[in-house]
C-alpha cells in the first residue's frame, strides 16, 4: 500500500512555465513541479488569424480636361451676379468664394491707362447718365456725331450678310475724326459716352460701376457707389488674394475691340500710326508684374486673332486664348449661325478684322480641324460659347421655339478636336438665371456645369463663381476626388 504524499503549493503561473509543444497540431503548456511526470498542461487556444486588408478606394476617375486637371473656374467679370462688375469688391468675392482666376475686359483710357471695363460706352455698365445730370464736364463729352456707312469688301451677297457696315472714320483724311463718333466694330451707339475720353482719375473720381447682364434681377444697392479700376489694381487684387488664401489666382484680360482701341489711342497720342498701344500697354504691364512667362499666372484673350498675332510676334510667352463668337443657334440642327441681316454679323460673326480685310468667312471657321490647327500656331487655348460646345436641340422641332424649349444636349466634336489640336477649352458664360439656361436643365445651373465638366471642358466663364465651385465639387464627388 503506498503512502499518500500532499500535493506541492501552487506557484505563480509565469515561474512554473518550462516549455511550449506543438501537439497534434495543438499548443500544450507543460508546468513544472507536478512530481514524477505528474506536470498538468493547459491548452493554449491559436492566435486569431490577422484582419484582411483594407480594400484600397478605387482610383479615382479621369478627367476628361486635355491635362488631366482640375477644371477651372473663372471669375468672369468678378462675380457679377452678385455685385457691379468689374470692381474690386466683385473680384474680392469671386476670389472669396473660390474662383481660380480673376477675368477682364480692357480699354485704354484717354491718357493711355488699362482700364477695366466691358463695353467701351459707358451707359449701360456705369451711372455716367445720372453723373451727367450734375456734372457739366461729362455731358459735355457724349458723342453725337453719326457714323458714316462703308461697302464689304466682299461679295455682297445676303450669305456673307449686310453689304455695308458703320465706320466711326467720318473723315478718311483725318484719322483723329474717330474720337467724335461712337461706333464700336459696326455697333452704333451715338449719344453715348466713350470711356477713351476719359483719364483714369477722372474715370475714379466720376464714374462708378453697375450691374449689366440680368440687371433686372441681380442686386442693385451698390450700383454707383464702387470705383471704375484700373487692369494692375487687378493685378493687385490677384496677388493679394493668391497670398491670403495660399491658392495661386491668375488675371483673364482681354483685349476688348482692339481695332477700335488701337485707332483711338493713336487718335489720342498713346502711340504713331500704325502702332498697337493697346496690345503694346498691356505687354508693359504684364513685363512689369512678371507674367510674361509660358507659366505665368496669366490667360491673355481675344476674339480678334490678330491682336494675338501681333502680342506672339511682339514677344509676349504667356498663354494666349482664342475667343470664338456666334450669333444663334439652329435648333432643330444644333448648328451655329453666324450670318444675319444686321449689326451683329459685324460684332459677332466674324472677327472684324475679317470685315476689314475682305474676308467673308465666319468665327465658325476656327473651329474646324484646320482652323483649330492654325489657331495652335499662335494660341493654347480657345473660349468658345456654350453652343459650340454642346448642341442644343428641340425635338420634336417646333418652328419659333427658343432657349427654354431646348429638351436635348449633346458634346458636339469640338473638345475632343481641340485636345487632339493641342488646345484647352473654357467656354463662356455661365450665369444662374433661369432665362440664360436651356429648359432641359429645368432651372438648375448646377445642372448645366456638371454636363460641360462630363465633356471634358477645361474651364469655365461664371458669373456665379459660387455656385461654378460648388458644382465643381460635386463633379469632383462623383468621379472619386
Amino acid at each position: 500500500m503506498k503512502k499518500s504524499v500532499p500535493a506541492p503549493a501552487p506557484r505563480p503561473v509565469l515561474a512554473t512555465i518550462a516549455a511550449i509543444t506543438v501537439v497534434g497540431g495543438s499548443l500544450l503548456m507543460t508546468a513544472c513541479g507536478g512530481g514524477s511526470g505528474g506536470g498538468v498542461s493547459f491548452p493554449v487556444l491559436p492566435p486569431a488569424p490577422a484582419p484582411a486588408p483594407t480594400p484600397a478606394p478605387p482610383a479615382p476617375s479621369p478627367l476628361g480636361t486635355l491635362d488631366g486637371s482640375v477644371p477651372l473656374v473663372i471669375g468672369h467679370r468678378g462675380l457679377p451676379g452678385l455685385y457691379p462688375e468689374e470692381t474690386k469688391t466683385a473680384y474680392e468675392a469671386a476670389a472669396d468664394a473660390g474662383a481660380d482666376s480673376l477675368e477682364t475686359d480692357l480699354h485704354l483710357t484717354k491718357d493711355c491707362v488699362l482700364v477695366a471695363r466691358h463695353n467701351p460706352w459707358l451707359s449701360d455698365n456705369t451711372n455716367i447718365a445720372e453723373v451727367a445730370k450734375t456734372n457739366t464736364t461729362v455731358a459735355g463729352r457724349k458723342r453725337t456725331v453719326p457714323g458714316v456707312l462703308v461697302n464689304v469688301k466682299y461679295p455682297p451677297i445676303a450669305a456673307n450678310g449686310p453689304a455695308q457696315y458703320l465706320s466711326d472714320l467720318t473723315d478718311p483724311n483725318d484719322p483723329k475724326s474717330v474720337l467724335k463718333s461712337l461706333i464700336v466694330d459696326g455697333e452704333d451707339h451715338t449719344n453715348d459716352w466713350s470711356i477713351t475720353d476719359f483719364t483714369m482719375d477722372e474715370l475714379r473720381q466720376w464714374i462708378r460701376g453697375t450691374t449689366y447682364d440680368a440687371k433686372d434681377q441681380r442686386p442693385t444697392d451698390l450700383n454707383g457707389k464702387l470705383p471704375i479700376i484700373s487692369f494692375q489694381e487687378l493685378i493687385d487684387i490677384a496677388k493679394a488674394k493668391s497670398a491670403s488664401t495660399g491658392r495661386t489666382l491668375t488675371v483673364y484680360p482681354e483685349t476688348k475691340n482692339p481695332i477700335w482701341n488701337n485707332a483711338q489711342a493713336i487718335a489720342n497720342g498713346c502711340g504713331p500710326a500704325g502702332s498697337h498701344p493697346l496690345e503694346d500697354a498691356l505687354l508693359k504691364v504684364m513685363n512689369f508684374n512678371d507674367l510674361n512667362r509660358k507659366d505665368a499666372p496669366i490667360f491673355v484673350q481675344s476674339f480678334e486673332p490678330e491682336s494675338l498675332k501681333y502680342l506672339r510676334s511682339a514677344g509676349m510667352k504667356a498663354r494666349a486664348v482664342q475667343l470664338v463668337d456666334g450669333n444663334d443657334v439652329n435648333y432643330q440642327t444644333g448648328e451655329m449661325i453666324y450670318v444675319t441681316n444686321d449689326v451683329y454679323t459685324f460684332v459677332d460673326g466674324r472677327p472684324y478684322s475679317w470685315t476689314l480685310a475682305g474676308n467673308p468667312k465666319w468665327f465658325g471657321e476656327m473651329l474646324t480641324p484646320a482652323g483649330l490647327a492654325e489657331v495652335k500656331t499662335y494660341a493654347d487655348g480657345i473660349g468658345p460659347w456654350k453652343p459650340q460646345v454642346m448642341a442644343h436641340t428641340i425635338v420634336p422641332f417646333v418652328a419659333g421655339k427658343g432657349l427654354a424649349d431646348v429638351n436635348t444636349i449633346k458634346p458636339t466634336s469640338l473638345i475632343a478636336d481641340a485636345h487632339k489640336a493641342g488646345l484647352f477649352v473654357h467656354s463662356y458664360t455661365f450665369r444662374n438665371e433661369a432665362k440664360y439656361l436651356a429648359g432641359v436643365y429645368k432651372g438648375d445651373p448646377t445642372a448645366e456645369y456638371l454636363a460641360y465638366f462630363r465633356a471634358g471642358i477645361d474651364g469655365v466663364f461664371s458669373d456665379f463663381a459660387n455656385t461654378a465651385f460648388a458644382a465643381r465639387k460635386t463633379y469632383l464627388k462623383e468621379t472619386g476626388r
